[in-house]
């Protein structure tokens, strides 16, 4: 059908042929888009479709063939070339959701059809649109639609943005997000966040998967763009289809533009000698002044120095009462400067605030390069404290001296058997070093600590957070040679970007378990796209986890025992896990949680059953899980336990039963027959048994370098009748777990973390 069959509309004017050079038709000078600007004070505003699609087609985001009309008549010519059906729309750069307005009309397969859509939709305009144009496009087929775009977050800066879209993105809310700009490996990794990542990871719907190489460019281009063009607050593409031959193509795209945002300098590098240097005062400090010691024990000055004290600090200790009494049978003194010059390098501060400004210049004097300040009365208490806080940290920066606080519980070191703390307990010493936001929840993983037998390096809570934060202790531990693990307790993060180089410094090296409160009170921001409306800030972050390795505990006893298991157990070359029992039931719910977990549960090689065939009778399970089904002698379960370990295609055990025989033990020690008929001797052996157990799942897991993790619900009763097997575990600082389902949520949290270690970027140090 030709287009002089149709009538121009009044006022309307017809784009020629326009061809620029790159086959694509522009807006004409009255409908086209204003210049992008470079200017400070740029007003906010959207590009229109086309013009966003010709500023994201510069970096790799492949884009639908389309032409731009400026009546009915040009439309129908350019739908005829480029081929029906085609796709109509109305564009300009004030109209950001086409389709909540019913500007979209979609297979359009004739010249006739073109010109009853053109026609109403000419008819949608209004005034506020300013100028528009007809925008006609290719019909792009596909069964799946994604979102993808950029969003500039106010804690993180530029982030990309990668999830299911369509209609019901917003409903759906499947998205992940990771910081711009970011690898290929990173972006590619984008598509396993995703909770339906299956849609694009495998077949669908006879198309095959995606193309992730693809996916991979088009992220990446969008965050090159979010680092070379500041002037761009959001992208959305949405929907981004992936066609039938698994390639995304946009056929849809909304630029949003603000005021340039400026990235922030680079920090300079700071080296693991400078960092151990700045911290040593705070975490081995030659001595210690308790600034507030009080002879009353419900004050904090009291029990500072009786932690102190009693848990056998191996420095000097100065208390400091202006009264100078006696305190705990020892004499104090009644000024800092009482203190020997150079004996003491930490201040442990329970003076009130207003007193505290004098009391750091009169530590300097001495020496003192740290001070952890347990005095509350600042930010928290409102304008008046929070003057004082900025006091406090710029004297403390202008004395040189690291300030750990204010209003914190405590500071721990147990390499220096040093426990500054207002509160319980004293945790045991072992790998893993601790930062908490709350004080509470530190002295909850430090509770954990004392129940496993899992000990703690390093514990510190962060309190205010003035001058010293998270990412400063991040840093810091990340180059302490004393700790193998690091477990965090987060309501907030402050400055995003530096809180994500210390973390890429340190997830580099060691693990890093997070449990992150807050997240019912998250913010959403109020945007003008799809992608600024899905960047709450739970998302942000757990995007952020994902790209930089962050593994992030739901519950406090998982955020502990992850943390423990990483610090303590070797990382598995994959996830091929061999479940082994001596009870049946749980060993199919563990298969189950480890399904549902995404961990393998492999057959069982050919040679590990025949080896197994020749030690127990005929009716064990034959199959993973193993079960004996009461087959085993004083000797099977070792020996199996070596057969599994040491077999090449499996990468870590699940060794559940534990304690059950001492159980039995602890059964005939209670009942009106002890101790005759035998009994004492039995007990003693079943006990033996199990303490034995406990001590074979640890060799074979030293001497194969492969994570054996025993679980039993007796765990419990280590401490009613000090069953031997969980018993055995606590007392080698190895974690057992309360329950199959928390052990496959340990080995999980291992596999994901070697995982990330093997990606080329892991070992990015930032």
């Amino acid at each position: 059908m030709s287009p002089s069959r149709f009538p121009l509309r009044a006022g309307c004017r017809r784009v020629g042929s326009g061809a620029d050079g790159t086959g694509r038709h522009r807006l004409s000078p009255v409908a086209s888009a204003p210049a992008m600007s470079d200017a400070p004070d740029a007003e906010r505003r959207t590009l229109s479709e086309h013009d966003s699609k010709q500023l994201l087609a510069g970096y790799g985001v492949p884009v639908a063939r389309e032409r731009l009309a400026a009546d009915p008549a040009a439309a129908v010519a350019a739908a005829e070339e480029l081929g029906f059906p085609v796709v109509l729309k109305l564009c300009g750069d004030a109209i950001a959701h086409k389709t909540e307005r019913d500007l979209v009309r979609l297979e359009l397969g004739d010249a006739e059809a073109v010109w009853r859509a053109a026609d109403e939709l000419w008819a949608k305009r209004r005034p506020e649109d300013g100028a528009v144009a007809l925008l006609v496009a290719e019909r792009v087929r596909g069964r799946r639609e994604l979102i993808a775009g950029l969003v500039r977050d106010p804690q993180f800066g530029p982030c990309v943005v990668l999830g299911l879209g369509g209609i019901l993105t917003e409903a759906l809310r499947d998205v992940v997000f990771a910081l711009a700009p970011l690898s290929r490996d990173e972006a590619r990794r984008m598509a396993d966040g995703l909770r339906a990542s299956h849609l694009l990871t495998r077949p669908f719907r006879g198309e095959p998967a995606a193309d992730l190489d693809a996916l991979a460019d088009v992220l990446v281009g969008l965050g090159r763009l979010a680092a070379e063009r500041p002037d761009v607050e959001s992208v959305d593409l949405n929907p981004l289809i992936v066609r039938a031959d698994g390639a995304p193509i946009a056929v849809d795209a909304l630029v949003a533009l603000g005021a340039p945002v400026a990235a922030p300098p680079p920090r300079p590098a700071v080296s693991d000698e400078e960092l151990l240097a700045r911290f040593r005062p705070l975490f081995h400090p030659r001595g210690i002044i308790i600034a507030g010691a009080s002879a009353h024990p419900g004050k904090f000055g009291f029990v500072t120095l009786h932690n102190l004290r009693a848990f056998g600090y191996q420095g000097d200790l100065f208390p400091v009462n202006r009264d100078g009494v006696e305190i705990l049978g020892a004499p104090t003194l009644r000024d800092v400067s009482e203190v020997p010059p150079g004996r003491a390098d930490l201040v442990f501060v329970c003076t009130p605030a207003k007193a505290n400004l004098e009391l750091l210049r009169a530590c300097a004097k001495v020496g003192v390069r740290a001070a952890f300040v347990a005095s509350a009365g600042y930010r928290e208490a409102g304008p008046e404290g929070q003057a004082l806080e900025d006091e406090l940290v710029a004297t403390a920066d202008e004395l040189g001296i690291v300030l750990a606080g204010p209003n914190g519980q405590g500071v721990v070191s147990t390499p220096a058997s040093m426990c500054a703390q207002i509160v319980a307990p004293n945790p045991p010493p072992g790998p893993i070093s601790v930062v908490s936001q709350s004080g509470n929840l530190l002295s909850a993983f430090l509770d954990y600590a004392v129940q496993t037998g899992v000990g703690v390096s390093k514990a510190i809570s962060a309190g205010n957070s003035a001058q010293t934060g998270v990412a400063e202790y991040f840093d810091y531990l990340a180059a302490d040679p004393e700790t193998k693990g690091v477990l965090a307790y987060l309501e907030g993060v402050g400055d995003g970007r530096r809180f994500a180089a210390a973390v890429r410094r340190l997830t580099a090296r060691k693990p890093l378990v997070v449990v992150k409160g807050g997240a019912a009170a998250e913010g959403q921001r109020a945007a003008r796209s799809h992608t600024g409306a899905l960047a709450s800030d739970d998302r942000v972050f757990d995007g952020l986890c994902q790209q930089l390795g962050i593994l992030r505990a739901p519950t406090v006893e998982e955020g502990f025992e992850w943390a423990a298991t990483l610090a303590i157990q070797p990382l598995p070359r994959g996830r091929r896990t061999v479940v082994f029992t001596t009870v049946g039931g749980w060993g199919v719910l563990t298969a189950d949680a480890c399904a549902a977990a995404g961990l393998e549960l492999v057959p069982l090689p050919a040679d590990v059953k025949a080896a197994i065939d020749a030690l127990v009778p005929a009716r064990w399970s034959r199959n993973n899980p193993i079960d004996l089904a009461g087959g085993e002698t004083r000797e099977t379960v070792p020996q199996v336990l070596d057969l599994v370990c040491a077999h090449p295609d499996i990468d870590a055990v699940l060794h559940l039963g534990l304690g059950i025989q001492a159980a039995t033990a602890n059964l005939f020690r209670q009942g009106p027959f002890w101790p005759e008929h035998g009994l004492p001797r039995i007990a003693e052996f079943h006990e033996r048994q199990d303490r034995r157990y406990a001590e074979a799942a640890q060799e074979v897991s030293r001497r194969h370098d492969k994570p054996v993790l025993s679980a039993t619900e007796l765990v419990y009763c280590d401490r009613d009748y000090g069953n031997a097997g969980p018993l055995a575990l606590r007392e080698a600082g190895r974690v057992c777990y309360p329950s199959a389902h928390r052990a496959v949520s340990a080995l999980r949290a291992l596999v994901t973390y070697g995982e990330f270690r093997c990606r080329p970027t892991a070992g990015r140090d930032a």
